[in-house]
């Protein structure tokens, strides 16, 4: 095997030559403490940077075996892991250095939450990490004294600093390893407290600003603080008991004035699907994690799916049962995403009024009275959201600023004023109690899951000019073939590297899984056995091992795929 000499020959061998003469660095190099794997070399300066991994073998590395132990605790590590090396790239790397991308070393971006990721991983063999390399040039000629500083230097001085036990901050590497251990754990034991959610108290829910996920430092910061009558307590594998406020499963209502947190706290429960680092404010919010964020989303394409639970009839006789449109209207949107939700295995729905088509939320007596049932085809949210709990097990919550007809509905009812919840349940029993809104229920009949969908594989096709075409665009689009799936309503997706990972995981799909007999669950049950088998690598395409993967949920992968305006389905059985 080639030794780093042997790739400074290399270099100092190319210096001064075209730019294709990089690509005699393709291979594997064995470093004084890792090894060095030049898996793609760029085609030119302005093309996508060179991607390159670094193996320390762990009787190297000596990363305590106690800290990836289990999954949480893995993850925590490797996201530690991961922000470590990104800083000591930061300090170390001279950055800019020519033509293009030259001089660029780095990891897959990251923000507050703590994901499953291709760019680190740990085991008891070794420590991996993958980057990209923008290999120096002058226009179109090799830089190879600039690549030797960069891969030579700047690269293996990183590594020592940030992938061996005995340089890292090992309080701190405990901290998020032991942090992530607990969060876990709070997710495990909502089902069996009758909770769907928990916020703890002292978390800081607001952020920044509209444009950062960080949270809010200066100004008047309030830490959440529970209800009493809400307050439960977890004791916590490291952080011991902690106190907070457990949302239970059934019909909850967060109400309250504009800008007194009603969003902030749905949207902290939204994230709390994910674990989060130390210092975010939400390390302790933790929802189960087949929650789903719902909302209206005028234009998308509907496949087949039947919305007749929320649509009763549509004019000019168009099936409910098996409704497809071009562009969805709100109404009708909102429903499709309710109905695909509950089909990839969502059993806890978040809705904010602010987001949601009014007349799929309510229809006031008022209304009932000039518009005849029988001219209105949809049946409200109101008047499904209990069957959806009694008869299918599915909780909801929902921000409801504007309407007290949900009074009716409501198992628990919290009402925020200046960022702190209140228990009003039974002030709001009372108001309707003494104050019947005089609307008459329009479900026709109880509410029953629907019926399954096959996805048809072959039309899902990623190529463009003969080639396999997929390409993440920030964290709203994917690029799939000729096809641009949008992305932009589906909110909990935090990070364009789940981007990237369910694009492929389409692709992976159609070829292995979508074979016009299996249900989409039956496909994504497949899928998430892949990746248990396989790691996140088990998606993706052939060519060097992606480092710019985060896990997404199947349910972000459905959603995607339900998005794609060629996909095709068998209607259901």
């Amino acid at each position: 095997m080639a030794s780093s000499e042997d790739l400074r020959s290399i270099l100092r061998r190319i210096d001064g030559r075209g730019y294709k003469a990089y690509l005699d660095i393709k291979g594997t190099y064995d470093f004084p403490g890792f090894r060095l794997y030049v898996d793609r070399v760029q085609g030119d300066p302005f093309a996508s940077p060179s991607e390159v991994r670094v193996v320390v073998p762990q009787d190297l590395a000596r990363f305590p075996a106690d800290l990836y132990r289990d999954r949480a605790r893995r993850l925590g590590l490797e996201d530690f892991l991961l922000r470590s090396l990104a800083d000591a790239l930061r300090r170390e790397a001279r950055g800019h250095r020519g033509t293009g991308k030259s001089g660029l070393l780095a990891v897959m971006p990251h923000g507050q939450e703590i994901l499953w990721r291709s760019a680190v991983s740990v085991d008891a063999r070794r420590v991996e990490a993958r980057l990209v390399a923008g290999l120096p040039a002058a226009g179109r000629t090799v830089l190879g004294r600039e690549a030797e500083a960069m891969l030579l230097g700047e690269l293996p001085r990183a590594v020592m600093a940030a992938l061996y036990w005995e340089r890292v901050d090992r309080e701190q590497a405990r901290r998020w390893a032991c942090l992530a251990e607990d969060q876990e754990y709070i997710r495990s034991q909502l089902p069996g407290r009758g909770l769907v959610a928990f916020v703890a108290n002292g978390a800081i829910l607001p952020r920044e600003s509209g444009v950062s996920d960080r949270p809010l430092r200066q100004g008047r910061v309030i830490p959440f603080q529970s209800p009493p009558s809400l307050e439960v307590e977890f004791v916590l594998p490291n952080g011991g008991p902690v106190r907070g406020m457990g949302i239970p499963r059934g019909v909850t209502l967060i109400v309250g004035g504009g800008y007194h947190g009603k969003s902030t706290l749905l949207r902290a429960l939204e994230r709390g699907v994910y674990n989060h680092i130390p210092g975010d404010g939400r390390e302790l919010v933790v929802t189960v994690p087949t929650a789903v964020k719902i909302r209206a989303e005028d234009g998308r394409r509907v496949e087949k799916v039947d919305i007749s639970p929320f649509i009763s009839y549509l004019p000019f006789g168009q099936d409910t049962r098996c409704f497809s449109t071009e562009s969805a209207s709100g109404s009708t949107s909102q429903a499709a995403n309710i109905v695909e939700a509950l089909e990839a295995g969502a059993d806890v729905l978040l809705l904010d009024e602010d987001t949601s088509a009014t007349n799929f939320m309510i229809r006031d007596a008022r209304m009932q009275m000039l518009v005849a049932r029988e001219k209105e085809p949809i049946i409200p949210f109101l008047d499904r959201v209990r069957s959806l709990w009694e008869r299918m097990g599915v909780s909801s919550v929902l921000v409801m600023g504007g309407s007290g007809d949900y009074f009716d509905v409501a198992d628990t009812v919290i009402m925020m004023d200046a960022y702190r919840p209140h228990d009003v349940t039974a002030r709001a029993r009372e108001i309707a109690s003494a104050m019947p809104t005089r609307r008459r229920p329009e479900e026709p009949a109880p509410m029953e899951r629907p019926a399954p969908r096959i996805p048809l594989g072959d039309s899902l096709d990623p190529t463009r000019g003969g080639r396999v075409k997929i390409a993440a665009r920030g964290t709203e689009h994917i690029r799939f073939g000729r096809e641009d799936i949008v992305l932009d309503c589906v909110e909990q997706i935090v990070d364009e590297g789940q981007v990237r990972f369910a694009g492929d995981a389409l692709y992976w799909m159609a070829r292995h899984c979508l074979d016009g007999r299996r249900t989409l669950r039956e496909a994504l049950d497949l899928l998430v056995a892949g990746l248990e088998e396989g790691g996140l690598d088990a998606v993706a395409p052939p060519g060097p091992p992606p480092g710019d993967y985060a896990w997404a949920r199947p349910l972000e992968v459905a959603a995607a795929l339900n998005r794609l305006r060629t996909l095709r389905v068998r209607p259901p059985r």
